[in-house]
């Protein structure tokens, strides 16, 4: 896990090294990192990154246990169908701090105003 590296965030990713939860989550919680400010990645995304290209379904369990909400920024994964998918802090949460952030980045994306979920968002380019 030592290979990701976490410019500008290095308490946060210490934090995330000596916590006692599973090598997996860790990978993906540090993988979250790396999305920049105003851009999104999907859940098969971060499964790739990570080198288990097979666990978009576990990559989203290990977002759902994020107890470093929203510092490690799992609201920026949605599913590979442009859908938003859940939030550990309520899909709500997850619509308001994706408003927010892409708004002020100038990024142009559906976000649904209600909780059903079921904004789509298109985006050009990954992380």
């Amino acid at each position: 896990m030592s290979n990701i590296k976490c410019s500008g965030k290095a308490k946060l990713c210490q934090k995330i090294r000596n916590s006692n939860y599973p090598g997996f989550y860790k990978k993906v919680w540090l993988e979250c990192l790396k999305i920049p400010r105003g851009h999104l990645s999907t859940y098969s995304e971060i499964a790739k990154n990570i080198g288990n290209p097979k666990s978009a379904r576990a990559v989203g369990q290990a977002l759902a246990k994020n107890p470093f909400a929203p510092e490690v920024p799992c609201h920026k994964v949605i599913r590979k169908n442009g859908k938003l998918g859940g939030y550990s802090k309520g899909i709500a949460k997850k619509i308001k701090l994706l408003k927010k952030e892409l708004t002020k980045e100038r990024k142009i994306c559906k976000i649904p105003n209600s909780v059903d979920g079921k904004g789509v968002c298109s985006f050009e380019k990954k992380y």
